[in-house]
């Protein structure tokens, strides 16, 4: 159950994650946001990222060994790795719609997973 919740609270944390480093990049298109200075859209980001801390603490709280969790340090970096990168291309895919997923994307996935493959070997 740790190790799902984990997981779950690892994702919430990524999709605020990735708004708050990319999503300013597509937000720019409206009027208003793109009128802001370069501090305004930092304090903006800060903002949504602060969700992701709310977020991303418990998960590692939650899913770390030494406080009861199924996980090492090193396999919950491995993890939030390889969600971030789900989330960010996910969203790269249907927020922006001018990336395109390619073959060398897809290799790059496989080695992803064989690195949590190798990240949770015993």
């Amino acid at each position: 159950m740790k190790a799902l919740m984990t997981i779950g609270l690892l994702v919430v944390s990524n999709i605020f994650m990735t708004f708050a480093w990319y999503g300013h990049l597509k937000f720019r298109t409206m009027k208003w946001f793109d009128a802001l200075p370069l501090i305004g859209v930092i304090v903006i980001s800060w903002g949504i990222a602060f969700f992701e801390y709310c977020f991303q603490v418990p998960a590692n709280r939650i899913g770390f060994r030494e406080n009861g969790g199924p996980f090492s340090l090193i396999e919950l970096k491995v993890l939030q790795e390889v969600i971030s990168l789900s989330v960010f291309t996910l969203f790269a895919v249907v927020v922006f719609r001018t990336e395109t997923f390619r073959l060398n994307h897809l290799i790059s996935f496989g080695f992803l997973i064989l690195a949590v493959f190798f990240a949770f070997k015993k």
